[in-house]
């Protein structure tokens, strides 16, 4: 796998972090839903263009920790207000990554993900490098993450609990993100973490000698899927350890959710806990491509819409 075939964990995350979010962070399933434009209809998307860091700089008002909404492994996330008052999200990346990466195409890379354009996936807006420097500007999204509408909080309260529809159009819609990364953009983009807190239990077994593939996505998406049936967190690996027995063994009252009614037509969730079983509970040669995961998925999901209207 190189370059050209596809952009790997290894490059990607070392250097752009998790500039392209998948619905965990975007949300819009609590909003009206945006329609997919078509192919002919997408307005032409200018790539990234590149920010001064002193002006990057005032908009964070000097990176000030009162505007940081977000930290990673790879960087810190500002809230900030450019010169034309527009809200953006900068992802400063660590400078000790910037130094091991200063020879890597930072500004041609950030330039082509910039052009990638789905309603699913946080757009880039800009860049801005400098001596030791290395910043992604990105749309922000004024919603809160998937972990705060589904887990609890300190207070051991779901800040909203999402019903089962809300549940099933995530799903749905995480996958359509992947599945763009993975079929549509070219070159095709490995995501390498689905979701935003790390990589323990977020990926397989295989990934920590074998590294990070479309496979490795694929599992990612299942842990997610565990996650909007059983309402837990990921847990570093456990959630995937204690729900496979429990859905192998048709336990699946033990799995969902207790917060939240079982439905009385329990088919799509038995759907939705057999695609999960499929994401991670196979070796990366037997797990199913993101399309085959989508297909379902969305079809689910208007199952369900359709059951409940």
């Amino acid at each position: 796998m190189n370059l050209v075939e596809h952009i790997t964990y290894d490059t990607i995350m070392a250097t752009l972090s998790i500039s392209l979010i998948i619905l965990a962070i975007i949300l819009f399933f609590l909003c009206k839903k945006k329609p997919v434009e078509s192919e002919e209809t997408l307005p032409t998307k200018h790539s990234a263009r590149a920010y001064p860091l002193i002006e990057i700089d005032a908009a964070t008002n000097g990176f000030n920790h009162r505007r940081i909404i977000g930290k990673g492994r790879l960087g810190t996330v500002y809230v900030g207000k450019l010169v034309s008052e527009e809200l953006v999200a900068v992802k400063r990346i660590h400078p000790v990554l910037v130094l091991s990466n200063a020879g890597f195409g930072f500004s041609s890379v950030i330039k082509w993900l910039s052009l990638a354009h789905h309603p699913n996936v946080v757009p880039i807006i800009g860049f801005s490098e400098a001596p030791g420097e290395r910043i992604i500007v990105m749309e922000f999204v004024q919603t809160a993450n998937l972990e705060f509408y589904l887990h609890e909080n300190n207070d051991g309260v779901s800040s909203s609990l999402l019903d089962w529809n809300k549940r099933f159009k995530i799903a749905a819609g995480v996958a359509k993100g992947l599945e763009y990364l993975h079929e549509v953009v070219a070159p095709n983009i490995v995501h390498g973490s689905i979701e935003k807190r790390g990589l323990i239990g977020y990926v397989d077994d295989e990934y920590w000698n074998g590294g990070v593939c479309k496979e490795s996505d694929v599992y990612g998406l299942g842990v997610i899927l565990l996650e909007l049936l059983s309402g837990r967190g990921c847990e570093s690996g456990v959630l995937v350890k204690w729900a496979l027995p429990l859905i192998k063994d048709m336990r699946f009252s033990e799995v969902l959710d207790p917060r939240l009614m079982i439905p009385s037509d329990m088919k799509a969730i038995v759907r939705l806990a057999k695609v999960a079983v499929a994401c991670v509970g196979n070796s990366r040669k037997c797990r199913p491509c993101v399309n085959h995961v989508a297909t379902i998925l969305n079809d689910l999901e208007m199952e369900v819409c359709f059951l409940s209207n």
